[in-house]
Parts: structure tokens; C-alpha cells; sequence
């Protein structure tokens, strides 16, 4: 079982800059692909990024293409998302997820992700 513990959540305004992390507690962290989603207030569950196992690839929604940047430190076990340029429409719960696939899978159910965490809240005011 893989436990995934998301932090950096806060209030941020418009325009400023925050960066999630995920901790896993999971000696085979380094073999999952791991993702960020998202869900706002009466909305869907969405995809913002992935990155493969190896950091060698990485997926990026086209609503957070240029803004958002996703990687990861195998050794310490936690995947990073760096948020700039942050808009209203950011604000929502993050979750990070692991797929212990590896590879970044776009085409299944929610990447594939198999494990998620609790969330962390992101508010971006005006």
C-alpha cells in the first residue's frame, strides 16, 4: 500500500507562485509514475501533470502548460509541483497520486493512477 501526504497548500493571490510536495511512504517510489490532479468547488476531478518514473518524461495540461512545472527526487521519496502565475481558476484541491506502472499513461482512467492522497488546498484570491 502506498501512502501518499501532500503539503504547501495555501492562500496565494493572482499572479504569485506556490509549490506543492508529496511525500511517499513507499521503498518502490522510484519505479511509480506519479501525477498531480486537481478538483475545484463543484467540478470534476482533473489531470494537471505527470512524470514517469525516471523523471524522463513529463505531461502537462494545457491549462497549466508554461505555468506549472512537475518533478521529482527519488532519494527523498516526494514529487514536487511548482505553480506560478497563479489564476483564480487555480484554485481547487490538489491530490497527488502514484501509478506504479512507471510510465506516464494518458489514455487510462485517470493515468492510470492507482493510489491517491488526501489533498491539499490551493485558494487563489484576487
Amino acid at each position: 500500500q502506498v501512502q501518499l501526504v501532500e503539503s504547501g497548500g495555501g492562500l496565494v493571490q493572482a499572479g504569485g507562485s506556490l509549490r506543492l510536495s508529496c511525500a511517499a511512504s513507499d521503498r518502490n517510489f522510484a519505479t511509480h509514475a506519479m501525477g498531480w490532479f486537481r478538483q475545484a468547488p463543484g467540478k470534476e476531478r482533473e489531470f494537471v501533470a505527470a512524470i514517469s518514473w525516471s523523471a524522463g518524461n513529463t505531461y502537462y495540461a494545457d491549462s497549466v502548460k508554461g505555468r506549472f512545472a512537475i518533478w521529482r527526487n527519488n532519494d527523498e521519496n516526494t514529487v514536487y509541483l511548482q505553480m506560478a502565475s497563479l489564476k483564480l481558476e487555480d484554485t481547487a484541491v490538489y491530490y497527488c497520486a502514484a501509478d506504479p506502472a512507471g510510465s506516464i499513461r494518458p489514455g487510462a482512467v485517470n493515468y492510470g493512477m492507482e493510489y491517491w492522497g488526501k489533498g491539499t488546498l490551493v485558494t487563489v484570491s484576487s
